[in-house]
């Protein structure tokens, strides 16, 4: 098949999205397709289209990685020559119509919010992932925490605040304070007291205008994989030191993952059950992973849902397929199947 992996962007996981596009590449060239990794906001210079998927190998960029900081995105927009206002980079549209299919490497608020998604649906482009109306759903933490309650799903408590509104909430220290559309921890802050929680709000706003400020709540941190509604074996992530930030998350070495988690059959069911449940309510379609706390006391919580979750070397995903027998070649090779039965 001609495959697209489409990566890049301009959301602040940009590094992130490349180097899972640059490993889902490497894995389907493997398999023996033709494949492409295409950053979609700088697109491709090329006047011989038919030919791409040829060459996917002279076109690859060197320089993939991911630095201790999210990328400059003002840096990234000077390295095209067309409006930068316009999302999608040359030529972009034009050899995804040429794929057979469009494995979906892009984190975060471009990739992840259903804008893509439904520009692919209106000009008949098939596509991995959820789609837009989940994409959407899920992006907008606070709309995935508002329906998950509704439907007695415990979520951390807290509220939305818009940059300039007065924030005349008792606050009960600690508590969470991030962006309402982000991911991979950017734009995440845990403070401790009104100093604390001042400075945070000030860093939040930096990368959007609207915030989440919600109850901290501690105890073990789990993540569960889905395909096609079906979860996969439970992941812990344990930490030395701190929260399970874009660092920790990135670096190999910063954190201890157990999969299958060390929890009991009762536990994990109830775990598994609760994300599938979750799954369902967002609409998502495909494949997830979602992320759940669990205290003490044993109560579990949804943090939030990921629709496209990560492909890199750590990414959790990937080490809840392979612990199911599902190597990481034959799990993108899944992904690629279930998205070939979307009609």
């Amino acid at each position: 098949m001609k495959i697209v992996v489409l990566a890049g962007g301009l959301s602040t996981e940009r590094d992130v999205s490349l180097v899972s596009g640059k490993k889902i590449y490497d894995a389907l060239k493997e398999n023996g397709h033709k494949v492409i990794l295409l950053d979609v906001f700088l697109g491709l210079k090329d006047s011989d289209l038919d030919t791409v998927f040829d060459r996917g190998d002279e076109l690859l960029d060197k320089k993939i990685g991911i630095g201790l900081e999210a990328p400059d995105l003002e840096t990234i927009k000077k390295q095209r020559d067309i409006d930068p206002s316009i999302f999608f980079g040359e030529n972009v549209i034009e050899i995804c119509k040429k794929a057979d299919v469009v494995f979906m490497a892009l984190h975060g608020q471009n990739g992840e919010n259903g804008k893509i998604q439904a520009v692919f649906d209106l000009h008949g482009i098939r596509y991995t992932g959820a789609d837009y109306l989940s994409s959407a759903i899920c992006m907008d933490k606070a709309l995935t925490k508002d329906l998950l309650k509704l439907h007695g799903i415990n979520v951390p408590q807290g509220y939305k605040l818009s940059k300039g509104e007065n924030d005349a909430h008792e606050i009960q220290f600690p508590v969470v304070v991030k962006v309402k559309d982000g991911g991979s921890s950017v734009g995440v802050y845990i403070a401790h007291n009104k100093d604390e929680f001042v400075t945070a709000k000030e860093k939040a706003f930096t990368f959007e205008d609207q915030i989440i400020v919600e109850e901290y709540v501690k105890g073990r941190e789990f993540s569960v994989g889905l395909i096609e509604g079906k979860a996969l074996p439970v992941i812990e992530i344990t930490t030395d030191k701190g929260f399970y930030d874009y660092i920790k998350k990135y670096q190999e070495g910063s954190v201890i993952e157990t999969c299958p988690a060390e929890l009991d059959k009762e536990k994990t069911e109830e775990m598994q059950a609760l994300v599938e449940k979750a799954y369902q309510i967002l609409r998502l379609t495909q494949y997830a992973r979602i992320d759940v706390i669990m205290k003490n006391s044993g109560d579990i919580y949804i943090l939030e849902a990921n629709t496209l979750p990560g492909m890199t070397p750590t990414s959790l995903m990937p080490q809840e397929a392979m612990a199911i027998g599902m190597n990481f070649n034959q799990f993108c090779e899944k992904i690629i199947e279930i998205a070939m039965k979307k009609s």
